[in-house]
C-alpha cells in the first residue's frame, strides 16, 4: 500500500543562468570599543574635580582668616610685630584700618618709609629694624589697598553694575519683602508698574565690595591720620618708587611736619610694570604662578631677590583684592606731575632732602637720576649698589644713608599736645577759684581720675 506525503514548497530564488548562488553567512556580533567611555567619564571627572577644587580655592581665599592662616610664616610673623590703625580715606565713607610695622626706641627721630605701589612694609622689614639698632624709630606703613591694609570696603546703595546674577538675586529678595503680588497691585491701584520705586529700592538695599583707590589727596589724608595718631610729627620722610607722587600733596600742605625728604629711586610710574595686570590670562599666570612673577620683578624691579621675597609680594599682590585696589590706584597716579615745580614751590623749597639712585639698572635709569638731581639742585645725591628695589638686597647700604642724612640734624623738638581737661573737672575748678577752697579742688580732681582721697594732702 502507497502511502502519499505533501512536501511544503520550498520557495526557490530565481538566479540567473551562469551566476553562483549567494551562500549565507552568519553575521557576527560586533564587539563594543570600551575607549570612549572610559576617555569621556575621566574628562568629565577630571573636569568637575577642578571647578570644585577651584571653587573651594576661591571661597576660601575670600575668607580673610583662611587667607592669613595660608601665609607663608615670614608674613605672619611680620604681621604679628605690627599693629593696625583706624583712618578714614574719605568723609562720607567708613573708617578702614591701615597696618603699620615699626622698630626703634620712641623717644628719638622718627623715619616713616613710604612704598610705592605694588609693594608693601614688609619690603622694608630689614630697614626699619637696622634703623632701629641705630637707635632711630623706623615706621613703614601699608597704604590702603596694599599689603595687610584693607584693599576694599562694602557699600551699601548706589547704582553700580553688578550683573545678571545680582539683579535675579535682588528681585528674589524684594518677592521675598513684598510678595509675589505686589508690583500687580500697584499697577491696579496706580495704572502704572512702580519701575522707579522698584530700582530705588533696590539700590538702597544693595551690597558691593569696592576697591579702594587711592590718589593724592586720600593719601595726604591717611597719611596725615597715621602721623597723628602715632605722634610722629616732625617726621623724616622716606619715598620710594611711585610714593613721591601720592605722598606729594602731604607735603605741600603740612611742610612744618617734615623734617627731610629722602627719595629712594622716585619716579612717577612705579617699577613694576603694573598695567600687565589688566590683560587677561596674561594677569592670572603672573599672580597664580611664582615663575612668572619673578621673571617680571627681575625685568623691571630687581634681579637680586630671592625667590622667598618675591613670592610673598605676589601673595600680598594678588589676596584680598590687592590687585583691583592697585590699578585703581594707578589711574589716579598723576601722571603730569612735575618734580621741579613741586621741590621749588615756597613750601618744599626749605625742606632739606636727599635723593638716592641706583648706578646699577642702565644708562636710561641713571640719566633719569640726573634729571631729577637738576630738578633738586639743593638736595643731596648719593648712588647705590642696588637696583630699583634696593630694600631687599641693599637694605644695609639704603639704611646707612637715611641714618646718616637723619643724624646731621639737630635733634626734633616734639609738639606735645595737652589732654583736654573733663568739663566735670573743669566746673569744680572753676567754682574752686571762685570759692578760694583749694580742698574741694583737689579732693574733685583725684576723684575725677581715680585716684581716690588719700592720694590728696
Amino acid at each position: 500500500m502507497a502511502i502519499i506525503t505533501e512536501e511544503e514548497d520550498v520557495p526557490k530564488s530565481l538566479v540567473p543562468p551562469g551566476s553562483k548562488e549567494p551562500t549565507m553567512k552568519n553575521p557576527k556580533p560586533q564587539s563594543q570599543n570600551p575607549f570612549p567611555f572610559w576617555f569621556y567619564s575621566t574628562l568629565i571627572f577630571s573636569l568637575a574635580t577642578l571647578l570644585f577644587v577651584s571653587l573651594s580655592l576661591y571661597s576660601s581665599q575670600s575668607d580673610p582668616r583662611s587667607w592669613f592662616l595660608s601665609l607663608p610664616p615670614a608674613l605672619r610673623q611680620h604681621y604679628s610685630d605690627g599693629r593696625t590703625i583706624k583712618v578714614q580715606v574719605n568723609p562720607d565713607e567708613s573708617p578702614i584700618e591701615v597696618f603699620v610695622a615699626e622698630s626703634g626706641p620712641i623717644q628719638s627721630e622718627n623715619v616713616i618709609i613710604i612704598h610705592g605701589l605694588g609693594l608693601s612694609s614688609y619690603a622694608f622689614r630689614e630697614t626699619i629694624q637696622s634703623l632701629g639698632s641705630k637707635g632711630i624709630r623706623g615706621v613703614a606703613i601699608d597704604l590702603p589697598g596694599n599689603g595687610f591694609s584693607d584693599k576694599s570696603m562694602v557699600v551699601v546703595g548706589g547704582d553700580r553694575e553688578i550683573g545678571f546674577l545680582g539683579r535675579v538675586k535682588e528681585v528674589y529678595g524684594l518677592i521675598q519683602e513684598k510678595g509675589v503680588f505686589w508690583a500687580f497691585d500697584q499697577m491696579v491701584e496706580t495704572g502704572d508698574l512702580p519701575y522707579e520705586e522698584i530700582i530705588k529700592l533696590q539700590n538702597s538695599k544693595r551690597r558691593s565690595v569696592k576697591a579702594i583707590e587711592l590718589g593724592s589727596e586720600e593719601t595726604a589724608r591717611v597719611l596725615g591720620q597715621v602721623i597723628d595718631t602715632l605722634g610722629l610729627s616732625p617726621v623724616h620722610l622716606v619715598l620710594h618708587d611711585s610714593a613721591l607722587g601720592l605722598a606729594s600733596n602731604w607735603v605741600s600742605e603740612n611742610p612744618q611736619s617734615v623734617r627731610s625728604i629722602t627719595l629712594v629711586d622716585s619716579s612717577i610710574n612705579p617699577a613694576l610694570p603694573l598695567w600687565v595686570l589688566h590683560i587677561p590670562i596674561i594677569r592670572e599666570v603672573l599672580l597664580g604662578f611664582s615663575f612668572g612673577f619673578k621673571k617680571l620683578v627681575s625685568l623691571r624691579c630687581s634681579k637680586e631677590m630671592a625667590l622667598s621675597q618675591v613670592e610673598a609680594h605676589r601673595i600680598l599682590l594678588k589676596g584680598r583684592n590687592g590687585r583691583e585696589a592697585v590699578l585703581g590706584s594707578l589711574k589716579k597716579l598723576n601722571h603730569s606731575f612735575d618734580i621741579a615745580q613741586w621741590g621749588n614751590s615756597d613750601a618744599v623749597n626749605r625742606i632739606p632732602m636727599q635723593v638716592v639712585w641706583s648706578k646699577q639698572v642702565s644708562d636710561v635709569w641713571i640719566e633719569e637720576g640726573q634729571r631729577v638731581a637738576k630738578a633738586l639742585p639743593k638736595a643731596k645725591f648719593v648712588t647705590h649698589s642696588g637696583s630699583r628695589w634696593p630694600q631687599e638686597s641693599k637694605s644695609g647700604e639704603l639704611t646707612d644713608y637715611i641714618a646718616d642724612f637723619v643724624s646731621a640734624f639737630p635733634r626734633s623738638i616734639r609738639r606735645v599736645s595737652e589732654e583736654p581737661i573733663p568739663e566735670k573737672v573743669q566746673k569744680i575748678l572753676d567754682e574752686a577759684n571762685a570759692d578760694g577752697n583749694h580742698d574741694h579742688v583737689h579732693s574733685g580732681y583725684s576723684d575725677a581720675y581715680g585716684l581716690g582721697e588719700g592720694w590728696t594732702t
